[in-house]
């Protein structure tokens, strides 16, 4: 029988979870996200920028290359396809749609895939573009068909689809209404299907004018603080790969549940995790002769017959006062689950009462599920706004999720915040704080030190001053995580050798040196005591004059001959200690790198029995 209190520590074992959930980092969902990049192959997209700037095509290719090899990383099980749309030459399914070249199917990211992006990359990649493909007319909405195709064709099930269109011309058609209906008749028939458009325009000269055709191609925001970055062209490779990558990167729930206010009175709200811990993926086990992964079944058998179990005969047991409680797993199952999932109020209090030893664990953040219950943004809105004004936060009992055991949470309430461009920085919502039980508070006994003297401090204080600089979380990467990756991609693209990771968590020694001047060497005279240097070894102890220069050393122990070989006829060699076998093999030439006792042993027995 398996130990009960094992199975209940491992809270994620035999649960059913909701679409989106979050287990140890890793989401659990029902489907795969799939995306299609749409680009425009015109003449128009390989025109370079002033002063040597890229190209729309080639920042185009390094965004799709950037998407490829993240998703490789982040969730290789995700479908992605390319295609050109524009193009002189015609290379879809059945050939049905002229100017329209699909250069990747649906399917999973891969090296191969990678590095046939990156071919169509710089001058050398335009020029391999338009032998391949060339430019010719455009039919948006053929594009848009063959794409629907694209979808259509996978048999797999599919939890998010996306589409992005990549272009510099506002009019694609030269004003060829008939061209502009259909394209818009079949973006209308993606959208229907649970599509979403988005148009990632480029610069071009004049301005991009997006209500003269792509206002009614593209889907409407899902957030509405994004409205105006639609109506912005990317200039900037920069600012392309960050509006693609706030695209295609889909926002999960941890969990989905309903905050009860009163009785009959339900909010839908998400449960969202706001930072997760980027750790290098675990190692995948291979079969050596085909290199296919290698997948492991556990099964149990009993230890007395050997009969294999089935699960219904498992049982969990407890040791308690000395005997051992045996139950079943559905009596396990009722034991760990309190309650359903949900959220309720208990009340309000000051924020003055919320401590800073309250935080035990990394919070998350609270928003509305308008699509699962009408009026909850409605009214979520109302109780942020209200605790707000009232600088209060709301106490609530929380169970995330099934056979979760029940907590006491803070929500603490955070209003929008836009910068000068009128584009959200900060949302507005609750930040959950998880709050710490009676037996999660301990009292400490802090080691005395002597306290530091009020000049000592003013010191300290004007190099605290002088060393103050405004942290950003999302301007330092991980270098191990960043150089772990890059090795990876050296080896599947078969690069000649990895690309530099630049460690931006060093310090930067020289600056600091010029920022503090002399405050170092103040504050050293101020603290340690006179002629002393932390770098200098410490002086070697004198020897004592009693013992003339410390213990002395233990004398050899040597073992004759004959009585090595008789220890060896009577196997009485073992009876020896480490220290005199160690002597016996100086002693007859035998090298061993062992220190185990049985190794000396055999090393000796060899060479005596030669």
């Amino acid at each position: 029988m398996a130990e009960w209190n094992a199975f209940y520590h491992n809270e994620d074992e035999d649960e059913e979870q909701e679409e989106g959930e979050q287990s140890g980092g890793d989401y659990k969902i029902t489907g795969r996200d799939s995306l299609v990049f749409l680009v425009d192959a015109s003449k128009e997209m390989f025109i370079k920028g002033e002063d040597g700037e890229p190209s729309n095509f080639d920042m185009t290719m390094q965004v799709v290359r950037s998407v490829y090899t993240s998703k490789i990383i982040s969730s290789h099980r995700d479908l992605m396809a390319l295609v050109f749309y524009g193009t002189e030459q015609s290379k879809n399914p059945r050939n049905s749609f002229k100017h329209v070249y699909v250069y990747h199917d649906l399917d999973e990211p891969g090296a191969k895939r990678v590095q046939e992006v990156d071919a169509l990359r710089g001058g050398k990649g335009a020029k391999l573009a338009a032998e391949t493909m060339g430019s010719g007319e455009t039919s948006l909405g053929d594009a848009l068909w063959c794409c629907a195709n694209l979808y259509s064709d996978i048999k797999l099930r599919l939890s998010h689809k996306r589409l992005m269109v990549f272009t510099c011309r506002d009019q694609p058609h030269g004003g060829d209404s008939a061209k502009d209906r259909q394209a818009r008749t079949k973006a209308s028939d993606l959208k229907e299907t649970g599509v979403v458009i988005d148009l990632m325009h480029l610069m071009k000269p004049g301005g991009f004018d997006v209500s003269t055709f792509f206002r009614d191609i593209v889907s409407p925001p899902e957030d509405e603080s994004q409205l105006g970055l639609q109506l912005e062209p990317c200039d900037k490779l920069e600012d392309l790969q960050k509006r693609v990558r706030a695209k295609e990167q889909k926002k999960r729930a941890m969990a989905r549940v309903n905050l009860c206010l009163g009785e009959g009175v339900n909010v839908a709200v998400g449960i969202y995790a706001t930072a997760v811990t980027a750790r290098k993926p675990g190692a995948i086990k291979l079969y050596r002769e085909s290199n296919e992964p290698v997948r492991s079944k556990t099964r149990t058998f009993h230890t007395q017959t050997g009969s294999l179990l089935l699960p219904s005969e498992i049982k969990k047991s407890q040791v308690y006062a000395k005997r051992q409680i045996v139950m079943e797993k559905d009596e396990v199952d009722a034991i760990k689950k309190f309650e359903d999932p949900g959220l309720h109020l208990i009340g309000f209090k000051p924020m003055e009462k919320l401590k800073l030893h309250h935080h035990i664990r990394p919070a998350t953040f609270l928003y509305p599920e308008e699509d699962q219950v009408n009026g909850s943004a409605c009214l979520f809105s109302a109780l942020m706004t209200k605790c707000s004004e009232r600088n209060v936060f709301a106490l609530c009992r929380c169970v995330s999720r099934r056979n979760y055991p029940p907590r006491f949470v803070a929500l603490v309430p955070q209003r929008e915040e836009v910068d000068d461009g009128k584009v959200q920085i900060t949302p507005p919502g609750f930040n959950v704080i998880y709050l710490p039980y009676a037996d999660d508070l301990r009292t400490l006994d802090p080691p005395q030190a002597p306290s530091a003297s009020q000049t000592q401090v003013d010191k300290m204080k004007e190099i605290v001053s002088k060393l103050r600089f405004k942290y950003r979380s999302d301007a330092f990467e991980n270098p191990v995580i960043q150089q772990h990756y890059k090795n990876l991609e050296a080896l599947a693209l078969d690069m000649m050798a990895p690309e530099n990771t630049e460690d931006l968590i060093m310090p930067k020694v020289e600056q600091i040196d010029n920022r503090l001047g002399p405050l170092v060497q103040d504050f050293k005279d101020l603290v340690y005591p006179a002629h002393y240097n932390p770098d200098s070894k410490p002086a070697a102890k004198r020897k004592t004059a009693d013992t003339g220069g410390g213990a002395e050393k233990k004398p050899k122990v040597e073992v004759p001959e004959d009585e090595l070989r008789a220890h060896l006829q009577n196997g009485t060699l073992n009876k020896l200690t480490v220290p005199v076998l160690k002597e016996a093999c100086k002693q007859f030439g035998v090298r061993t790198t062992g220190t185990k006792k049985q190794e000396l042993i055999d090393a000796l027995i060899d060479k005596l029995a030669s």
